[in-house]
């Protein structure tokens, strides 16, 4: 989850640069450090590079140690083999400090911020005026600098700071014992001090916080101490990474004329894709087979809703055709949900995998399917015709499914992969970003989908296609599309395409040609429900 928050034009003139700047408050969840880390950088890239504005991340990690500069191997206190029993992880990075824990329970946040003044000691001051803020918000006395920098309640450590800074763009930050159980810290000497003692608010208040709570008070207590103030989530205008190039028109009037002339729908004219002229231009499209009206309902999707016509017995032969006539080496065929038919319009599916074999058998066919209500005679049928990747998209995370595919199953979709791959296919399914789920839910939705054989993904921003559409939560940045590319991977995906303007149709042959890597695709389709 995301929100935003400005710089007011009357700010302390040393630490706030210009009006209405805003910084990004985004919150991880729960993440491996190595994970979290890895992101820092990347956001720090594209924060120095301007792509993106200053950014406040949240978190907490798993079981882990970290080891500043300052540390040395002597503030371990058991054996490296013993951590990894354990299930604690260890680090050796390059922010200031010696040795530190962070865990379940402590609160780690970690600004990712141009500092305009370029003084890291007020920096330091500032957001450790902040961490005193929350700590005296629960009626604790905070104390600062006993033993170097942090902040202390009754002689006991409760936060750490260990920040970096690169180009003036700070990254790492701090770690506030909210509820953490305090015995972790026997693993280590923590800060290279021998006689620390560490405590939490929980411990000292001898009750547990409330975690989000917590958070919400740093993130104000950031805020005044770096002169922010609250301004909706809500994104107010598309930002540049989403900016598409128009192509010449002269580029796309041979396959716009055969799609005439064969009475064809393609995904690019049906739901607006803004990237049509791009594919256009390079001789390719992608077929929406059984009409221009679907049966269902999805609050996402730009295709009209309504009666279908009947089918068109002709348009298998026609698809064929075209593919023929464009010189296709790899055609994706989806279509518009058909409720409305006994098997959902699998047997149409079969006809047009069918026709393109027999009209170009040099090309290779990638099949965008509804879910058939998780009818198998219908996903036999269609598994049975043996395209060469078999796709159906998840969209969206559990908990926002109901709310962005009404009249479709979460359960039901993954079952619809699990499916086909147990008929020996490839498959492939995609997921929209920025509808308001949260870096767990992500996290869930791509464990699901590997625990249901789908090795193939795409994921891509959302971007409604009217205001009476579910609207846009918050537009993620490129680096952000590039962590979740890294971290499918290393799940055990084969294949992921993962930008902004992703979308499953669009240089689909890219994926099949090349099972590890994928070139950056962009487009912006509606897919089949």
């Amino acid at each position: 989850m995301s929100a935003l928050l400005t710089c007011p034009p009357d700010a302390d003139a040393g630490f706030a640069p210009v009006e209405n700047l805003p910084l990004e408050i985004l919150e991880l969840g729960r993440i491996e450090y190595g994970e979290a880390l890895d992101f820092q950088k990347r956001r720090a890239d594209s924060r120095i590079g301007g792509v993106v504005d200053d950014t406040l991340l949240l978190l907490e990690h798993d079981p882990v140690i970290t080891m500043g500069r300052g540390g040395t191997a002597d503030h371990l206190r058991v054996a490296e083999e013993s951590l990894r029993r354990l299930g604690v992880g260890l680090y050796w990075v390059e922010r200031g400090g010696m040795a530190t824990f962070h865990g379940p329970g402590q609160l780690v946040a970690y600004p990712v911020i141009r500092l305009r003044q370029k003084d890291l000691h007020l920096y330091m001051d500032k957001l450790l005026a902040a961490i005193a803020d929350v700590v005296r918000s629960y009626g604790l006395e905070p104390q600062l600098g006993l033993h170097g920098p942090g902040v202390w309640v009754n002689g006991g450590k409760v936060a750490s700071v260990g920040v970096a800074v690169r180009k003036w763009v700070t990254f790492h930050g701090m770690a506030l014992n909210v509820n953490t159980d305090v015995d972790w810290f026997r693993l280590i000497t923590p800060c290279g001090n021998p006689t620390e003692r560490i405590t939490s608010i929980a411990a000292e208040l001898g009750s547990e916080v409330d975690f989000a709570d917590a958070s919400q008070r740093f993130v104000r207590a950031f805020a005044r101490e770096f002169f922010f103030t609250p301004r909706s989530g809500r994104p107010l205008h598309r930002p540049g990474w989403l900016t598409v190039s128009l192509r010449p028109e002269a580029g796309l009037r041979p396959v716009e004329n055969t799609l005439a002339d064969l009475h064809l729908h393609t995904v690019c004219q049906e739901a607006q894709c803004p990237n049509k002229g791009e594919c256009y231009s390079r001789g390719t499209s992608t077929f929406i087979i059984m009409g221009d009206r679907c049966t269902r309902g999805c609050r996402y999707c730009a295709v009209a809703k309504g009666a279908p016509e009947p089918l068109d017995r002709a348009e298998p032969g026609n698809v064929a055709q075209a593919v023929s006539r464009l010189g296709l080496q790899h055609a994706v065929i989806t279509s518009v949900t058909r409720d409305d038919l006994p098997d959902g319009g699998a047997e149409h599916f079969v006809r047009t995998i069918t026709a393109i074999r027999g009209a170009s058998p040099q090309t290779s066919i990638e099949v965008l399917v509804p879910d058939f209500q998780g009818n198998h005679q219908s996903l036999a049928a269609v598994c049975a015709a043996r395209p060469d990747m078999f796709n159906h998209n998840l969209e969206t995370v559990r908990r926002l499914f109901a709310q962005v595919r009404p009249g479709a199953s979460y359960q039901t979709s993954l079952e619809v992969l699990r499916y086909a791959s147990r008929q020996g296919l490839r498959v492939k399914s995609g997921i929209m970003l920025g509808l308001g789920e949260s870096w767990d839910e992500i996290r869930m939705a791509l464990a699901d989908l590997l625990a249901h054989d789908c090795r193939f993904l795409t994921l891509g921003q959302y971007l409604a296609p009217s205001h009476a559409h579910v609207p846009v939560a918050r537009y993620l940045a490129p680096d952000e599309f590039d962590h979740w590319k890294t971290t499918a991977l290393s799940m055990g995906f084969t294949g992921v395409a993962s930008a902004p303007l992703v979308r499953s149709s669009y240089r689909a042959e890219a994926m099949l040609a090349d099972m590890t890597e994928t070139a950056p695709l962009a487009a912006h389709t509606c897919e089949a429900c």
